[in-house]
């Protein structure tokens, strides 16, 4: 063989081992990866908290459940409030009161909950730090089943139906009269 054969020879190996150590673009994958991340159990739409300087706020959104079983929330956290509690709005007495939900919310399978104010929602008891438009207030939400779901809210300005969020008679426990 010549010289000049077996360089060309040569320079043809060294191109293809190359390829073969490239990027691998075109390869076939030898096994799909072993653990994919799991998908959210819950996902929180277009979550917003209400701004507040100090005491008492709400936290809103439409919570989708991805799987096909009912899901209940039984409480939450947050970086805007130390205390949450889960709220319903109701009638008493002839008024529009907001009180603790008891045993939580329940989402079902496939299916939608909506927080709105004036209904269901994410009560924060003791503002410690001021939410102001557009921070972000981290809530974590704990599931019946000792699972949890972290969403990302964003802080607006909301006079709504001037609602103040002040304690009724009952205090944490009793109902909130709105207004």
């Amino acid at each position: 063989m010549s010289l000049r054969t077996r360089g060309l020879t040569m320079s043809a190996a060294l191109v293809l081992a190359l390829a073969g150590c490239g990027s691998g673009s075109d390869a076939t994958p030898s096994a799909a990866p072993s653990s994919a991340a799991p998908q959210p159990v819950l996902v929180m739409k277009d979550p917003w908290v209400k701004t507040a300087e100090s005491g008492m706020s709400a936290a809103y959104g439409t919570l989708m459940n991805t799987t096909d079983k009912d899901v209940v929330v039984v409480s939450a956290t947050s970086t805007a409030s130390p205390k949450m509690e889960l709220h319903e709005t109701t009638m008493v007495d002839g008024q529009m009161a907001m009180k603790p939900k008891e045993g939580g919310f329940t989402v079902p399978g496939k299916g939608s909950h909506e927080f709105k104010p004036g209904g269901d929602h994410f009560m924060l008891m003791d503002v410690t730090t001021p939410v102001k438009p557009g921070d972000e207030v981290t809530v974590t939400l704990t599931l019946k089943d000792g699972g949890t779901v972290r969403f990302t809210a964003l802080g607006k300005d909301f006079a709504g139906g001037n609602e103040s969020y002040q304690p009724g008679a009952g205090g944490s426990t009793g109902p909130m009269t709105m207004g």
